[in-house]
Parts: C-alpha cells; structure tokens; sequence
C-alpha cells in the first residue's frame, strides 16, 4: 500500500524561530505522523530573522527560479532547505528578498503589521503550491497551521482547482489563538486579481483574524483545534459548515489522534472528535 503523502505548511517552525504554540505543533507533528509511517514534506517562510548560517540553510537551485505575479508585480521565488538533525526532518524555505530579507518576521519594531503581510501570505502559499508541482509530489493531505496560511485552502480549490496535482488533495486547517493585527483592506482586491470571484471569498472584506479563519474554514475539508480555546464565532462557522472537526488537546496521544484525523478524512468519513 502506497504511503500516504502530507504536506504541512506553517508560518512558524523552531527552532528556525522562537517557541510558540505553532512552531511547537509545526515541529513536532510532521515528526509524529513520519514515524507514523506516512511520507511529508514541511514549508515555511525564510524570514529575516531565520540565522541561515547557524542552521545551514541553502538554496535548492532546482527548484528556484520561478516568477510570481503579486498584485501586479512580478516577485522572484527562491528555495531553501535545512534539516533538523535531531528530528530527521527536512524543512523547505520559501524566500524572496523583498518579502523576507527584513530582520523581523510580522511585526516593526514598533509593534506594527508591516503594510505588506497580506501580499508576502498570498507569495507564500502559492509559492509553496508551484513548488509542490515542481517537486513532482502530489499531496494527500495538506496541514495549515497559522493565520499566513489561512489562503491556501481557497488557493488550491479556486485557483488550482483544474490541476490534476491537486485533484484529489484534501485540507486540513488548525485555528489557533494568535496576535494578529488587521491586514491591507485591499487583499481581497489581490485575490479577485489570480481570477477569484469576489463573491466567493466576501469573508476577506475584513481580513482579521476572524475573517482569515472563515476564509480557511470556508474551503477546507476539516478543522484541528489548535489551541485551548476558540473564538464562539469561528465555533459556530465550523458547525454551520458541518466540517470534520478535531478538538483541542494536550495529551500524549494528539498525533495518534491527528493520523486517524487523517485516516477518516481521506476516507471521507463524517469526523466530529470532541475532548
């Protein structure tokens, strides 16, 4: 029987940054569900901050080269790998030296979103998706964890709904608690420009945290509780949807619990998993 393949995406992986609950899980997980015995492959963004010497990045020049188009301009795409030793693990960069050579990750140094978060999410998850396809690997699952990668559900079943790379992949999203400042108003202007229809991701009109959450939720195939507590109105959006959902938790057994997650919803089983 053929591995299942998973592809997790994460704004955030230690120890290439400090510990948070979502470097933690984007750590551990991918890890969890190797030894599990499913084949993955793990992305990220190469921010400025990332010490490229301490943790002995380099450039996949095979895979570089790309040119994406950003709100009408034209942003080079450049990857990066690194392992971690102690975890067998291999870790994909996406770079760009507009986007991430910055020595900060989404903040300035007076606390402040950079003006652009919404425009370096929209490169990151289309570049992770072009270099999928360039890789030649076909995801069964694709695990998103933080707000920046909240657009990858819609991405792949708008933009990417006719290629036969993506045909048969399913989407799995992990809220989580997280600071998060509103985004450029005009994101969703970006979105209707790589051809979606405005009418089909209204839930960017306001692109909070909120609004980011209903916008994964929206095309997702199921949900993952990522921190203890949910906001009520991203609760109720999932029920209405009536999505597989997997409840937070703490324990021992949360990757047993995320690989029969897994299992279900590639079976397309009814899951609801509650603590």
């Amino acid at each position: 029987m053929e591995k299942a393949r998973v592809l997790f995406v994460s704004q955030e992986i230690t120890p290439f940054l400090p510990e948070t609950p979502i470097s933690h899980v984007s750590r551990h997980l991918p890890q969890g569900i190797h030894d599990k015995g499913k084949e993955i492959r793990v992305f990220t963004p190469r921010f400025g901050k990332i010490n490229e010497r301490r943790h002995q990045l380099h450039e996949v020049i095979r895979l570089s080269g790309m040119n994406m188009i950003i709100n009408d301009s034209d942003h080079p795409l450049i990857i990066k790998v690194a392992s971690i030793p102690t975890a067998r693990m291999q870790v994909y960069f996406i770079d760009n030296e507009e986007f991430f050579h910055r020595k900060s990750v989404f903040t300035d140094e007076n606390g402040k979103f950079h003006g652009d978060n919404d425009e370096r999410a929209i490169f990151f998850v289309r570049g992770v998706l072009e270099t999928v396809k360039k890789l030649g690997w076909a995801p069964d699952i694709i695990h998103c964890h933080g707000w920046m990668t909240a657009l990858m559900p819609m991405y792949v079943r708008k933009m990417y709904h006719d290629d036969p790379h993506f045909a048969d992949t399913k989407l799995v999203y992990s809220t989580f608690e997280q600071k998060m400042q509103t985004l450029d108003k005009g994101l969703i202007d970006k979105v209707v420009l790589d051809g979606i229809d405005r009418s089909e991701v209204e839930a960017l009109e306001t692109p909070n945290l909120e609004g980011m959450d209903k916008i994964a939720i929206q095309y997702a195939d199921a949900v993952v509780q990522g921190s203890p507590t949910m906001d009520a109105t991203t609760a109720d959006y999932i029920s209405s949807l009536n999505k597989p959902f997997l409840a937070h938790s703490d324990n021992d057994s949360i990757v047993n619990q995320i690989d029969q997650f897994y299992d279900e919803v590639l079976l397309g089983k009814s899951v609801l998993v509650e603590e």
